[in-house]
Formats: C-alpha cells, structure tokens, sequence
C-alpha cells in the first residue's frame, strides 16, 4: 500500500520549487499514458449527491477546490481533476510573461506544517496560458482564474492590467478570481481600498458576465475588510475568496524575512475572517473559504460558519494526493450523520 507519509521525508529534502517543478513534469506526463487518469479518477472522484451544489450559475459536485498557486500556468488541469477537485482556480496570471522574485521564494516550515512562498505572480502571461485553456474549455469541472497585475505596471495603470485579462479570459473560464491581496508584489496591497474596487468591478462585470470574486487578505482589519467587501458586491462581485496569505510572522517559529505564510498556521486567522464576513453576508453572497484546510472536520467547520465552497493548496504538500478523496468521505459522514440531506443545508448553521 503506497503512503504519502512515508515517501514525504525525502521529498522534503528537496528544493521546494524544484520538488513542485517535478510534480508538474508528473502531472504533464499522466494525460499522455493511457488509461492512467480514468483509473486514478475511479479511487479519488467521489460522486455523492450530498455533496453537489449549484452556487452562482455553477455545478460543483462536491465543495472542495483547488486554491490558486498551484497550478500557475494552467499545464496540469486533467490531472488535478483527477484527485477529485471539484475545481480548480489557476494562477495567478498577468497581461504580460514574468519571472517573479528572486529565488530562494518558497520554504517549508515542516513543524508548522505551513509554506511560505514570495513567487511574485511567475508566470508565461495571459496569451500562453489562455490559449492552452481554448484547447481545453469547456472542462468536466469549473476552471477559475486568479487575475493580477504586472510588478512594472504603474499602480495608475493597474485598472488596465485587470480588464485586458478579463477580455483574454472571457471564453475560456468560469469565473475571475480578483487577486489584489498577495504580500508578493510591492504595492499591490495598497489596491485594497474603496475607490480602486469600486471602479475595477463596475469596469470587470461590463466585460466579463461570469461570477467574479475578490480574493482577500487575512492582514487587514476586520471593518476594513467588511466595507470592501460591500463595496465589491455593491458593484457587481458575486462574493469572496477569504483569504491569501498572511505576513504575520510570529505564527511561525523561523519565519524567512519575505513571503506570505499559508498552511496550518494560517487556519484560526482565516478562519476568524470569515466567522466576520459570514455574520454579514451569509447565504446572501458566496464565501470561498481557504487557508490551513487539512481535514473533513476543518471543511465542515468553514461550512457551518458560512462558506459554500472550501480550496486547498499547502495541506496536499503536507497530506499527499489522496486528501480530496478523504476529506469528501469523511465530509459526507459527517453531514449524514447529523442528518443533513444535502451540503447546503449546514452553510452557516454555527453562526
């Protein structure tokens, strides 16, 4: 019997990025060998209507995503779907190529079970990565997109930067993943506030008709947070990813001195953001809670404090290829055993 635990060890005494480099050659090579990804998808795609949902205009048959990071460039999307995502949010792309931070810009803290990662938007633009999802689109599973702006594009200029990729993007994906809160581009956080949002999702929802939602920080104080939210669904967003990474370093014991921290370290935080935005917006707009979700019982509680949909993204570094499929099995007991018929029923039920 094949355990990720016990192989991880010497995967973690690898290079982060050039361990998930390998696992994109991996994930590229698994399409190609037939027979390979329907077998896989057999073991890990649980169909159970229980867990299936309809949210914004959108199937989804189960509530556990993919958080956008992981898959930048769009070049693993059949195998992804295979380990039983119900979707998967790719990204982040911007207008133009870029190469991102310096490298070293991705470290595991192991004891925290967390990552820390300053990529800084490293990505082949939006043409290459759009032109790949053509081919593809539409796909068995909903496919996002994190958008951001380029690191030399002008903060005057960032509007501009937005509404090219929603153009690009229009045809060939689900819906938009507003990202204006990643710690890895200077500046880009000082987009988070009330003139800048109103006007890029007037200007977003004039060009792109799918649901649009903004991805948000866990650093911001909490009232900050509820009157941008407002302001995004005041001015066409469908709701809220909560949240991107912190830069609280004191969740971790050696923190590195740039990056966002995601992970376990970051469950109570996120998690307390959205117990704020829930007690608002609840069952009234979508929540997409993520941040240190390793488990079915760490889903349910999301759910129950208003969350609709749930992403992972470090947990499966951590817990291996196998934890979608475990934590729908085991969210699925969980709802029969408190006698819920169908996932919606417990979206808020805690708050």
């Amino acid at each position: 019997m094949f355990s990720y635990h016990s192989i991880r060890p010497y995967i973690f005494k690898s290079d982060p990025e050039k361990a998930h480099s390998f696992v994109e050659k991996i994930a590229k090579l698994a399409p190609k060998i037939p027979g390979v990804l329907p077998l896989f998808s057999q073991k890990t795609c649980l169909q159970n209507p229980i867990l299936a949902q309809k949210i914004d205009g959108i199937s989804f048959y189960n509530p556990v995503g993919l958080a956008a990071g992981f898959d930048k460039n769009a070049t693993m999307i059949p195998a992804l779907c295979a380990l039983g995502f119900s979707h998967l949010e790719l990204g982040a792309v911007t207008p133009n190529p870029q190469e991102g931070n310096e490298k070293p810009r991705l470290w595991r803290h192991i004891q925290e079970e967390s990552i820390q990662n300053a990529m800084g938007f490293n990505n082949e633009g939006a043409e290459m990565v759009a032109t790949r999802l053509d081919k593809l689109y539409p796909f068995a599973i909903p496919l996002g997109m994190n958008i951001g702006k380029n690191k030399i594009t002008p903060q005057e200029k960032a509007l501009d930067d937005y509404l090219l990729l929603a153009k690009r993007f229009v045809n060939c994906t689900d819906y938009l993943s507003v990202n204006i809160s990643s710690p890895n581009t200077p500046n880009l956080r000082d987009l988070q506030n009330e003139t800048f949002i109103k006007e890029l999702f007037l200007r977003l929802c004039e060009i792109y008709s799918k649901p649009i939602y903004l991805k948000i920080a866990p650093d911001l104080e909490i009232d900050s947070i509820l009157k941008l939210t407002e302001v995004a669904i005041q001015n066409g967003a469908k709701g809220i990813i909560a949240t991107n990474t912190t830069l609280d370093y004191s969740l971790v014991s050696n923190p590195k001195e740039k990056g966002g921290l995601s992970g376990r370290v970051l469950t109570q935080k996120s998690k307390e953001i959205l117990k704020q935005i829930a007690k608002v917006y609840a069952k009234k707009i979508t929540l997409i809670s993520v941040g240190g979700i390793s488990s079915a019982q760490e889903a349910f509680e999301r759910i129950a404090l208003g969350a609709n949909l749930v992403q992972i993204y470090s947990a499966l570094i951590f817990e291996g290829p196998m934890l979608v499929k475990k934590i729908n099995e085991e969210l699925t007991q969980i709802l029969e055993s408190k006698g819920f018929l169908n996932i919606q029923d417990a979206v808020g039920i805690n708050l």
